[in-house]
């Protein structure tokens, strides 16, 4: 989104990111391969993302509270108590639709499957072919750069961790933008030029970067070959 005032000037929507919320192992780039982004299957991920909220447990849970045996909630809800099963195990993914007739059941809003009632120490791992990679803008041929979410399925997270790659762009190629919080980037391999108040400040690997990124900013890669880097963002979220 832009803010108005300067329509070079954009603001990372809901697709996108602050560095922005997403994620597929894709491979490196360079000027002449497609810039499009390989995502993993969409099932494995929506499987991926809801297991962290234990649905079926939380099924499982009421269902051992109100002690009520799986053939008697099936006959309530309309479900086979063989379907009702494989919810509790985590070998199916209900629909709201499934959901809400649950819910209804034990007289809980959906909100109950969603909610972590019991505060719990945040510990999530993510693996390598896990990650989604994905273009800073949705709609773009030629990307300013990719990024991986590190840490995509855990909540309430108090600062977001990107792997980005960088190809190689000219100063006229890339577009600035901005976002409430703090930026930490850490260059892993290349260089980068990050344009910064108007500046432009070229980082080779290893070196560090840690700024207020309410001041519009932007990335180019500057070596022959996709420079990667670590980005860690603090703060608001948009």
């Amino acid at each position: 989104m832009n803010d108005g005032s300067n329509p070079e000037l954009r603001q990372p929507d809901d697709t996108e990111s602050a560095f922005s919320d997403a994620e597929s192992h894709a491979p490196r780039f360079s000027d002449n391969e497609s810039t499009s982004a390989v995502q993993e299957n969409s099932e494995a991920t929506i499987r991926r993302v809801l297991s962290s909220y234990e649905i079926g447990q939380k099924i499982r849970q009421l269902r051992l509270r109100k002690k009520i045996a799986l053939v008697d909630l099936g006959k309530h809800t309309g479900l086979s108590a063989s379907m009702i099963s494989q919810l509790e195990n985590g070998k199916l993914i209900p629909t709201l639709g499934t959901l809400a007739r649950i819910a209804m059941v034990f007289d809980v809003g959906l909100d109950h499957f969603f909610v972590e009632r019991k505060r719990r120490r945040p510990f999530l791992i993510v693996r390598a072919d896990e990650r989604m990679k994905f273009p800073d803008r949705p709609t773009s041929a030629r990307p300013d750069y990719l990024f991986e979410c590190l840490a995509f399925s855990a909540q309430e997270k108090t600062m977001q961790a990107y792997m980005a790659e960088f190809p190689r762009r000219a100063g006229n190629e890339v577009t600035e933008h901005f976002h409430e919080g703090s930026e930490f980037f850490h260059l892993l391999e290349g260089s980068v030029t990050i344009r910064y108040g108007g500046q432009d400040y070229t980082l080779q690997a290893g070196d560090s970067v840690y700024f207020d990124a309410a001041e519009p900013h932007s990335y180019r890669g500057t070596s022959k070959l996709a420079s990667r880097a670590l980005v860690v963002v603090s703060g608001p979220r948009l």
